[in-house]
């Protein structure tokens, strides 16, 4: 049994009714956990859409959902970012923290070296908004714990091959 490790999906798919709801399907049907998820149009003539679905499980596991992806009607292609090539992954989140003081300043020191933005801030808090890869992001988050976090809005991965060739 091999090494259970976290992999990056991304399905080219049919832009239509449906096609979101068949493939979490196949996760909650196999009992395949979803670790984060995200869909939009790709391609507006064509009408496909890119689902990236982040997962972990052993290699045989990886090649089961790899297989039974590419069996679903409206799937055109299923590339496992991961190990298929080079690849670029990022998360956006938006982060609140309320706070004043000196728990302020540090936010914001924090932030500067994050390379956080400050998008909105009242007298009593500061939303940051802030990309980059999960692991940056969850330490981030966990920096503003004590700072006065109150609340976290993630986008969920989003990943695209590097060079030429799509997906």
């Amino acid at each position: 049994m091999g090494n259970v490790a976290k992999h990056t999906i991304g399905v080219l798919v049919d832009n239509e009714a449906g096609v979101l709801a068949r493939v979490i399907g196949l996760f909650s049907g196999r009992g395949y956990n979803i670790e984060s998820l995200t869909v939009a149009e790709v391609d507006v003539e064509k009408e496909l859409s890119r689902i990236t679905v982040v997962t972990s499980g052993t290699p045989m596991v990886i090649e089961q959902i790899k297989a039974q992806l590419s069996r679903l009607v409206p799937v055109h292609k299923v590339s496992d970012l991961t190990t298929d090539g080079p690849s670029v992954e990022r998360e956006l989140a938006l982060i609140k923290v309320a706070g004043s003081g000196e728990q302020r300043v540090e936010s914001l020191r924090i932030a500067d070296i994050f390379r956080a933005r400050v998008v909105d801030s009242t007298s009593e808090s500061f939303v940051f908004e802030m990309t980059g890869s999960t692991d940056k992001l969850n330490a981030f988050i966990s920096l503003m714990i004590p700072l006065g976090l109150t609340d976290v809005s993630r986008t969920g991965v989003v990943a695209i091959s590097r060079g030429p060739n799509p997906l």
